[in-house]
C-alpha cells in the first residue's frame, strides 16, 4: 500500500472496502457482455476503524480486520477514491456476512 492509502484511518465503528472486480471474460476468454455481468456484492477490507462507542464511552473492537473477504449490502456505503482507485465506506453494522478462509 502506497501513502494516501497507508494514512487513511476510518473512524469510530467505519469499515474502509475495495469491492471485488467483476468477471467481464469467461475462462476461455469469451467477452461477456456488460449487461450480462452481475454485481459484486464481496469486497476486500482494506481498513478498519477503532471500534464503535457505547454510551459509557467503551470502545467495541470492530470484528473484522484489514485483509477479510465480507459481503456487502447491493446499495449503500461512501464512494471514496484513493491513489486513483475506488474504495468504498460502510459502517460496520452494514455488512452482510464475514467469508471464512477454509
Amino acid at each position: 500500500m502506497a501513502g494516501a492509502l497507508k494514512k487513511f484511518v476510518p473512524l469510530f465503528d467505519r469499515v474502509l472496502v475495495q469491492k471485488a472486480e467483476a468477471l467481464t471474460r469467461t475462462a476461455k476468454g469469451i467477452l461477456i457482455p456488460e449487461k450480462s455481468v452481475p454485481k459484486v456484492l464481496t469486497g476486500k477490507v482494506v481498513a478498519v476503524g477503532e471500534g464503535a462507542r457505547t454510551d459509557a464511552g467503551t470502545t467495541i473492537p470492530p470484528c473484522v480486520t484489514v485483509g477479510d473477504e465480507v459481503m456487502l449490502p447491493e446499495f449503500g456505503g461512501t464512494k471514496v477514491t484513493l491513489e486513483e482507485k475506488d474504495y468504498y465506506l460502510f459502517r460496520e453494522s452494514e455488512l452482510l456476512a464475514k467469508m471464512k478462509n477454509e
